[in-house]
């Protein structure tokens, strides 16, 4: 089978609106089409024809050598990746066995409204609204805006402390370092997940802090 197409993907899942995400490490495995050249490629992004490129060998023999070639282009949608530009550089770090590889994101958000494209486009606004480096991934819809309700409390605290001129994004950090990070290291070593194993760590974050937080304060 070959690559899969971008624009296909695209149309399927109404992905429009597109948000610049930066430069990060993407796993070769989550890398399944192309935007252009999909049909030049199999299902595990190797060139169907058995022709031999110079480009591709050329490019295996600077990455064997560790020489830096630059960040590929990557589109995303949902947790797919399609490549805009660095073909060759992908097949080739799949030939020598890479993990991953560097790349520039473009993020396309699905509209449709199904509950999967609810949850996954609320926690790409938690992600455009934190900057946060590390990915929380809740499992029910509403409950990132709890957190987020969680940080701007925080944003306050920081505030109201001394702390000069912090913003939504470095009350984000300060949270997740100083108050989420710790908490989820605590219910991990308590292996309360074996007892919910169809909800995350983040979930559980969540359930608890909500109850312990927000009921107790009311009370």
């Amino acid at each position: 089978s070959e690559a899969k197409s971008f624009r296909e993907q695209q149309q399927k899942e109404a992905a429009f609106d597109h948000r610049d995400r930066g430069i990060r490490s993407v796993a070769l495995i989550r890398i399944v089409g192309s935007v252009g050249r999909y049909k030049d490629f199999d299902s595990q992004f190797r060139f169907k024809t058995n022709l031999p490129s110079d480009r591709l060998a050329w490019i295996k023999k600077a990455m064997r050598e560790g020489r830096a070639l630059g960040p590929v282009k990557l589109f995303q949608i949902k947790n797919d990746f399609y490549v805009l530009d660095g073909n060759h550089r992908i097949a080739a770090a799949k030939e020598l066995g890479h993990d991953e590889i560097l790349a520039h994101i473009e993020e396309f958000i699905p509209s449709k409204n199904t509950l999967q494209n609810i949850l996954y486009r609320e926690r790409a606004e938690f992600a455009d609204r934190t900057r946060l480096s590390t990915e929380i991934n809740l499992t029910e819809v509403s409950q990132y805006a709890y957190l987020l309700e969680q940080i701007s409390e925080h944003e306050h605290y920081l505030q109201a402390a001394g702390v000069d001129e912090v913003d939504f994004e470095q009350a984000a950090q300060d949270w997740f370092k100083t108050i989420y990070r710790p908490l989820c290291t605590i219910i991990k070593r308590s292996g309360l997940g074996d007892s919910f194993p169809d909800r995350s760590i983040d979930d559980l974050y969540a359930y608890i802090t909500y109850h312990q937080w927000k009921e107790s304060r009311k009370r």
